[in-house]
């Protein structure tokens, strides 16, 4: 597994202003969108390509177009949701599923209850949106999802892990083409499961508490 830390000063000044509790909602919602697309464009750096010949206005010349079949892209609802608009920006051209996971409050397990995805991923580049990489059980459980359906490679954006869900995703997807982009990685989990210092409940933060 291949963890990359996008350490940049937009990135990190973008996700001060989401870790302040004053931050509200619509702003909230604004800066994810922006902060996935910087991601993107690192997670999608292996994205597969082949070459086409094209005709500029001066002369023909051979230049690249995203393989078939198109890549994945996988937000795990609700929160992942928010991060949707920003990797179809830089990727428009993929398709785009959705896994629906619960985390159990007592137990930290994460629990599917919705799935809208391919039978059959065979050969495809799968993109997996979730905010908040904290316990590990929630992506790990999706990734796993994504490869017991064929899939070839799957990389994970997230805007914050906690080091125990890296420790967790690792043992987990030994083995296995896996790749994980982060906006930051935080000091640790409390005892209640989350990131500290983080930045809160991801999904109520960007679509208020239900």
């Amino acid at each position: 597994m291949r963890v990359h830390v996008a350490d940049h000063p937009l990135i990190t000044h973008k996700l001060t202003v989401l870790r302040d509790k004053t931050t509200p909602s619509p702003v909230f919602r604004a800066l994810t969108e922006e902060l996935v697309t910087l991601l993107a464009y690192e997670a999608t750096r292996g994205v597969t390509v082949e070459e086409i010949t094209i005709q500029t206005p001066v002369t023909e010349t051979v230049g690249v177009k995203i393989s078939e079949p198109r890549p994945l892209v996988v937000p795990i609802l609700r929160a992942g949701l928010g991060m949707l608009e920003g990797m179809v920006k830089l990727l428009p051209t993929a398709e785009v599923g959705f896994l629906g996971m619960v985390r159990n409050e007592e137990t930290l397990e994460p629990t599917t209850y919705a799935e809208r995805l391919p039978d059959d991923l065979s050969d495809r580049q799968c993109f997996v949106l979730d905010p908040m990489l904290a316990t590990g059980g929630s992506l790990a459980a999706a990734i796993d999802f994504l490869f017991q359906r064929g899939a070839m490679h799957v990389t994970a954006i997230c805007l914050l892990a906690a080091p125990e869900g890296i420790e967790r995703l690792e043992a987990e997807t030994a083995g296995k083409d896996v790749t994980i982009v982060l906006g930051a990685l935080d000091e640790k989990l409390d005892e209640n499961g989350y990131i500290v210092p983080g930045l809160g409940d991801a999904g109520d933060r960007l679509y208020g508490v239900v």
